[in-house]
């Protein structure tokens, strides 16, 4: 498992801060200062394994909407990531939103740095355990549901996502993923053309 973090965070004598504390616990560090450098990183280095990521981001410091893109970003391209939210933006609004976009844990600014040491502790076994049943064939996926729309669009946003996972997993592969479907090869390209996907997507 890499121990590979990245610190999405504006402000530098935070980041500098909490780089330094993870560093000295044998964390292998990068940083950024906003979301597109996030991104960018994240693009550049697919050995990331958890993001701690600042709600709080240029050019909307002072609101949870940067943030929150940030981490829709990350969860609709399906990184193999974990995203620990670290913010001081108001509490209850923030953690709700982040959970419901797909964030592994929430911490409140001034955090400990034993708590984020925990929170980095379980996202890392969390994603160790995720790609040892991966290695197993099994695909985890994580959709959020709005119960009065019916099941008609829960099943759709299911199969995209798992569509994307085992493309995303299989190098884009389309017959390594219609086996690991359990579909033809036709389907695939159906599922292509239905969501919308490409390679580069």
């Amino acid at each position: 498992m890499n121990q590979h973090i990245l610190l999405v965070e504006d402000d530098s004598a935070i980041r500098a801060m909490l780089g330094g504390m993870l560093e000295l616990h044998g964390y292998l560090v990068s940083e950024a200062d906003s979301r597109q450098a996030g991104l960018d990183a994240l693009h550049a280095d697919a050995g990331i394994s958890v993001v701690i990521l600042d709600l709080g981001l240029p050019p909307h410091a002072h609101a949870f909407c940067e943030g929150i893109a940030t981490l829709k970003a990350i969860q609709a391209e399906v990184m193999a990531v974990k995203v620990i939210v670290l913010t001081g933006q108001d509490e209850e609004a923030a953690s709700l939103e982040a959970v419901r976009e797909g964030a592994f844990d929430f911490l409140s600014k001034p955090a400990s740095s034993e708590a984020i040491l925990g929170a980095v502790r379980r996202a890392m076994l969390f994603l160790q355990k995720e790609r040892e049943l991966g290695l197993e064939g099994v695909t985890r996926i994580a959709i959020n549901a709005q119960i009065g729309e019916g099941l008609k669009g829960v099943r759709s946003d299911a199969e995209e996502r798992l569509v994307r996972q085992v493309l995303k997993e299989t190098g884009f592969n389309i017959y390594q993923s219609a086996k690991r479907l359990g579909v033809k090869r036709e389907n695939i390209y159906y599922f292509l053309k239905k969501f919308a996907i490409s390679r580069d997507a």
